[in-house]
């Protein structure tokens, strides 16, 4: 299909052609621009919702947005919709686009609207949403309905389309409210890119961490202890405690100490802290002795009152705190995904007091030990510079000293960077770190905090070099983000193919019979004196079994033991990340994994 324009570009508003003057303003061609995929999935929501309503006339329809990949369509149907359903669903959609339909737009008052639509309760839910005395209505064929649009001029442009799940959605996110049934799809304007996405979908799928997680043991959920609150496994913990082993020694070797504040605080401290006040909805409270506690949903107060246990000077400055934290936030089991998103979690968490004058220093050495991180789990990753939010603490001239120091550690360096307005955390502004995965997907990891509120709110103080008291400032900062998070992130990232240094058993040894078990044993023991941790495949079954077996665990090394081995003490390698199979000495095979140990450092 011939590039056509199909809607305007004005002040990052898409417009569309029908009702656009076309003077000083960039055309949006059909293609894969950010922009035309916008208005193309825009479009086939509603084109969707048309072939919805064709197969099932009773249905009523709430709100159909674009969404970062895709789209979807909330609404109300009598019939039980499934995932069978959505192949005759899609073929409608082809029928309807092939009819070539002009998708006009017109517009009325809004009490013309609840007029219109007043046996359409979804539809009055809508309008009650919307602030305008006009609305816009969007028509192609026989389908109508609410929307600001932009769409496209006609269905004939729609043809790579597919629709890829179906789930529950409560009415306006309220779970108070009704179950209505979502649809999500997705749109291109070309075949190769609609496949390239498929195929990526097929893949997250093989790869999904709940999925991996069970077969590799590693954690569990349990609906009798509670949604969100996940149960590490042996595996699991093994693999999370190599994770914090390691990032213990690189936050020492920084100059951070350990520190630990406690999981239940009183209300007054989250009162002071501006957490009641913002956060309050997103926190868990409880009565003692007849007083509110909080539970912690971030660790800075436990940490500021560590900083507080002293009388600090400019030369005690920077101070760096460290605390892997267990916090607890409250979410709607509707968000709830693996360990995703979960309620309990433990956040690689730290707090710099500093200077001002050593802010831009600071945020630049945090940098430093992100990109050694990321390069370490071989992640690409982009930042984001999140400004002051609708609702937060601190008046407009803190926020704006508080986000100049970050733009400038970051332009010092020539580092790029998006902005996101309103973005921040309430108490101060932040840059997100987002990685980018295998499958090319972008996940929100890592933050950095620059926060003048929080010390001004608790009277934090430092000596100055003419002995004036002088405020410090608080750097908040989390590489992983959270150990939960990071892992489900890392096992789909690598399909559960860890690397070497946190795999949580690196080695499979298979003994081939009982004569090879205290061999088997010996190098057990040497393995896990050096910190590496393998199993031992016993059991009383074939070798081709015992291989199979551990080559579905994925374990990065197998070792093969039998009479010969034994007697040169000698181990038969198969090396899972390299491909190949070779025979070595014992001490050839251990001086290997000291080799691999030692390839890790920052």
């Amino acid at each position: 299909m011939e590039k056509e324009i199909i809607a305007f570009l004005k002040q990052d508003k898409i417009i569309d052609t029908q009702s656009a003057d076309c003077k000083d303003l960039q055309a949006i061609y059909f293609d894969n621009s950010h922009e035309s995929l916008e208005v193309i999935r825009h479009s086939c929501a509603h084109l969707m919702a048309q072939a919805i309503k064709n197969l099932y006339p009773e249905a009523k329809f709430f709100v159909g947005p674009v969404i970062e990949d895709g789209f979807y369509y909330d609404f109300r149907v009598e019939n039980k919709i499934s995932e069978e359903d959505l192949i005759k669903i899609e073929d409608k959609m082809k029928e309807l686009a092939n009819l070539k339909l002009d998708i006009t737009k017109y517009e009325i008052s809004k009490n013309e609207a609840l007029t219109k639509f007043k046996d359409d309760d979804l539809k009055q839910e809508v309008l009650s949403k919307i602030p305008n005395e006009v609305v816009s209505i969007y028509k192609q064929g026989e389908f109508e309905d609410l929307c600001r649009g932009p769409h496209l001029p006609n269905t004939k442009f729609l043809k790579f389309f597919k629709l890829t799940r179906i789930a529950g959605a409560y009415l306006g996110g309220d779970e108070k409210k009704e179950m209505l049934t979502r649809i999500y799809g997705t749109a291109f304007a070309d075949k190769e890119s609609l496949k390239e996405y498929l195929h990526i979908i097929e893949e997250a799928k093989k790869r999904d961490h709940r999925k991996l997680g069970s077969e590799l043991k590693l954690f569990t959920f349990d609906d009798e202890i509670g949604g969100g609150l996940p149960i590490w496994l042996s595996n699991g913990a093994r693999l999370r405690s190599k994770l914090e082993q390691m990032l213990y020694k690189a936050h020492r070797l920084r100059g951070y100490e350990p520190v630990r504040g406690p999981e239940l605080l009183k209300a007054d401290a989250w009162k002071i802290s501006g957490h009641y006040d913002n956060y309050k909805e997103n926190m868990y409270f409880t009565q003692i002795d007849e007083q509110e506690y909080g539970i912690k949903p971030m660790n800075c107060v436990g940490h500021i009152k560590v900083y507080q246990s002293e009388v600090r000077s400019y030369r005690d400055l920077p101070l760096k705190f460290f605390e892997y934290g267990v916090v607890h936030r409250h979410e709607k089991s509707g968000v709830l995904h693996g360990l995703l998103r979960v309620r309990e979690f433990t956040q690689d968490d730290a707090h710099i007091f500093c200077m001002p004058s050593q802010i831009k220093e600071q945020v630049l050495e945090i940098l430093n030990f992100v990109d050694k991180l990321m390069q370490l789990f071989n992640f690409s990753y982009e930042m984001e510079i999140s400004t002051k939010p609708e609702k937060a603490i601190g008046n407009d001239e803190i926020w704006e000293i508080a986000t100049k120091a970050l733009k400038e550690a970051l332009d010092e360096q020539n580092l790029k960077y998006n902005i996101d307005e309103g973005g921040g955390a309430f108490y101060g502004p932040k840059i997100d770190i987002k990685i980018t995965d295998a499958l090319k997907r972008k996940w929100q990891c890592g933050t950095i905090q620059v926060d003048f509120n929080l010390p001004n709110r608790f009277k934090l103080e430092y000596t100055n070099h003419e002995n004036e008291k002088k405020q410090p400032v608080m750097l908040h900062r989390a590489i992983l983000g959270s150990f939960e998070r990071f892992i489900g992130i890392l096992i789909e990232h690598c399909g559960g193919e860890f690397p070497f240094f946190i795999a949580p058993t690196a080695v499979g040894i298979i003994p081939i019979s009982d004569n090879h078990k205290a061999y088997a044993k010996e190098i057990h023991k040497m393995l896990l004196e050096l910190g590496i941790d393998s199993e031992i495949y016993e059991k009383n079954e074939s070798l081709s079994k015992k291989i199979r077996i551990a080559e579905k665990q994925k374990l990065p090394m197998i070792l093969v033991l039998g009479d010969d081995e034994v007697s040169k003490r000698n181990v038969a390698l198969r090396d899972r990340r390299a491909k190949e199979q070779k025979n070595l000495s014992l001490n050839e095979f251990i001086n290997l994994i000291k080799e691999k140990i030692s390839e890790v450092y920052f």
